[in-house]
């Protein structure tokens, strides 16, 4: 790997400063920054390319030794919706191109692109510098589209189109798991060769095992730093609240729990940690009024999105974890909360089939009925016994999600690509 010593990372939409949880921020987020950290600590710098969305921000910061976050002026200086953002697109790339081309050739060995329309950005760079171009999608268009949320609008045209060409283009494309890189190839038609599978990971440092028993657990220490009662069944969320992320299943599933057991409203507690995203910013306050009209208002507790520590705190506080997605190419959210030790419900959706263990560290339920979580969560909160077996095989199963595995594979990939390059080139 010494041929390889800086890496541009490109993430037009979102930039690796936003706080997950809000807006486009999200598990995307979360990926760059932990592999662009831990990137720099095997002595590759990395750039990291992202739209400037204020004027407050400095035209380059540092994220951390090693990595340079750089602001691309493209477009108005706020944050606009990404069907907003293919029009900046040219802006974006001739800033890219000209960062590029204040140093000697040869700056960058690779490009990584996050998400199509950084990809498109990508594809445009490679052809300039003559440096490989890997890609990670995070989400497909036509897996969204096939799996659509009520209420939510399907992914336009133009980015099926753009996502077919950065298949087309890129030297490898980064595939969270081994169904993403089956959708790859079936519905886009790459190449097997392309196609890399690299799990992501979790900050085994942060997210770490609750107690499962005794006094004075980390669990208890959690509740009550949150302000939690510690007496209470916890359900939590953990999220961007969209309908693609569908935290009213859990809203639903607990009235539901009520109107089976309505002795369980003196113990049950749903948190729902996370802001508006999506067609969600159109309705900021569905959520709660959903839970106003289902008469849960009083269990319901919402908060704003947090940093990891905190987030650390609200999974090691929870009972189970409800991750009732309709689409997830990975599901970052079940491995932290696994590694903490809680248990997670989950749609079997996606990467979620990879991120959860049914049966083990969780429950992988089929489709999206509020009743379906309702069932499965008064069983988990009705055998005690079970919880605790799932708490601890949770912990064994996310403690297998190391971001230093990530990135070790990452760097195999890398240097297989550079190397078919340096070949080709000299040929």
């Amino acid at each position: 790997m010494s041929r390889l010593a800086r890496v541009a990372t490109i993430s037009v939409h979102t930039s690796p400063l936003d706080q997950p949880g809000t807006g486009d921020a999200g598990g995307m987020n979360v990926y760059i920054v932990e592999v662009a950290k831990r990137m720099a600590e095997r002595g590759v710098e990395v750039d990291l390319f992202t739209r400037a969305t204020s004027r407050a921000l400095p035209p380059v910061a540092e994220l951390a030794p090693g990595v340079k976050v750089r602001h691309v002026a493209a477009g108005p200086l706020e944050e606009l919706d990404k069907t907003e953002l293919p029009r900046q697109m040219c802006a974006f790339t001739s800033g890219l191109l000209r960062t590029e081309a204040a140093h000697e050739p040869g700056h960058y060995d690779l490009i990584h692109s996050h998400y199509w329309l950084s990809g498109q950005a990508g594809h445009a760079a490679r052809r300039r510098w003559g440096v490989p171009l890997m890609h990670s999608m995070h989400t497909l268009a036509k897996v969204k589209n096939a799996a659509l949320a009520v209420g939510d609008s399907p992914e336009p045209l133009g980015r099926v189109l753009g996502e077919q060409r950065v298949v087309d283009s890129a030297d490898r494309l980064i595939a969270n798991t081994a169904d993403e890189a089956e959708q790859l190839h079936t519905l886009y038609g790459a190449d097997p060769h392309q196609v890399e599978t690299v799990l992501p990971g979790v900050d085994l440092t942060t997210f770490t095992p609750k107690d499962l028993g005794g006094s004075d657990s980390a669990g208890e220490r959690a509740r009550r730093r949150l302000g939690l009662p510690l007496d209470r069944a916890v359900l939590l969320f953990v999220g961007r609240i969209q309908p693609l992320k569908a935290p009213d299943v859990l809203i639903r599933a607990a009235a539901s729990m009520l109107e089976r057991r309505p002795q369980l409203r003196d113990r049950l507690l749903v948190a729902v940690v996370g802001g508006p995203s999506g067609s969600g910013r159109s309705r900021p306050t569905e959520l709660l009024d959903l839970a106003a009209r289902l008469g849960v208002s009083d269990i319901v507790r919402f908060e704003p999105p947090c940093p990891q520590q905190d987030l650390a705190d609200w999974y090691r506080a929870a009972d189970v974890t409800v991750v009732p997605s309709h689409s997830e190419s990975f599901g970052l959210v079940a491995v932290e909360s696994q590694a903490c030790g809680t248990p997670v419900v989950a749609a079997a959706v996606g990467g979620l089939r990879t991120a959860v263990r049914d049966g083990e560290s969780g429950v992988l339920i089929q489709g999206h009925d509020h009743r379906d979580y309702a069932r499965v969560l008064l069983d988990l909160l009705d055998t005690p016994r079970r919880l605790r077996r799932m708490s601890r095989a949770a912990v064994r199963h996310g403690a297998a999600f190391g971001w230093q595995a990530t990135v070790d594979r990452l760097l195999e990939v890398y240097a297989e690509a550079v190397g078919e390059r340096t070949m080709a080139a000299s040929a």
